[in-house]
């Protein structure tokens, strides 16, 4: 009989990191493009790389941590990421194109998709409640914007941009709680 003895398996990291980091980016820039302080070049190829590829790799990792949060949630907005950056080219080369409007029904049917997750979300901790809190604020206000008001879209804009820093704090978060071995910076208590 031998002695051997299996050796313990290496710790995995946190799919969250990259997806938060991705959704985090991309949601920035658009709301750089929404308030009229850059085009819509860097928000494509970054949406379709950052936003949309990596953070559904994210996603997919999530699945094998065994977090349907996280699956869901990462793998859905990596999609909403890509499709938004293939409309937006589709429209340039007229491909398929979508209108003003067809873009606002797109918005609401993510809109109603974001409450499912923010109900989830205050299950998890006040940071997660916060981002996806102003998420879905933003979503709203720009369903308003493709169908009212067009000066809703900007002032979602700089409220989404609240939300994109929101997703970073959780990330800074993981990765800063990891490498110190304590809580540096707090998640809250779950709303619900």
């Amino acid at each position: 009989m031998s002695n051997t003895t299996t050796p313990p398996s290496p710790k995995l990291a946190n799919p969250a990191v990259v997806g938060l980091a991705g959704f985090g980016l991309t949601t920035l820039l658009l709301q750089f493009h929404n308030v009229g302080w850059m085009g819509t070049g860097p928000v494509i190829w970054v949406g379709l790389v950052f936003g949309g590829l990596v953070q559904m790799i994210a996603g997919f990792q999530e699945m094998k941590m065994g977090n349907n949060f996280g699956y869901c949630a990462f793998t859905a907005y990596g999609a909403f990421w890509i499709s938004l950056c293939l409309m937006l080219l589709g429209n340039n080369f007229g491909v398929f194109a979508a209108s003003h409007t067809d873009v606002g029904w797109f918005l609401i049917a993510w809109t109603l998709f974001t409450v499912i997750l923010w109900i989830g979300s205050m299950r998890v901790h006040g940071a997660m409640a916060i981002t996806f809190t102003l998420l879905l604020i933003g979503f709203v206000l720009l369903d308003i914007g493709h169908f009212g008001n067009p000066i809703f879209n900007k002032v979602a804009g700089y409220e989404l941009i609240a939300c994109a820093l929101a997703a970073w704090y959780m990330m800074a978060r993981i990765i800063l709680n990891d490498l110190f071995g304590r809580e540096v910076l707090p998640a809250g208590k779950a709303w619900l």
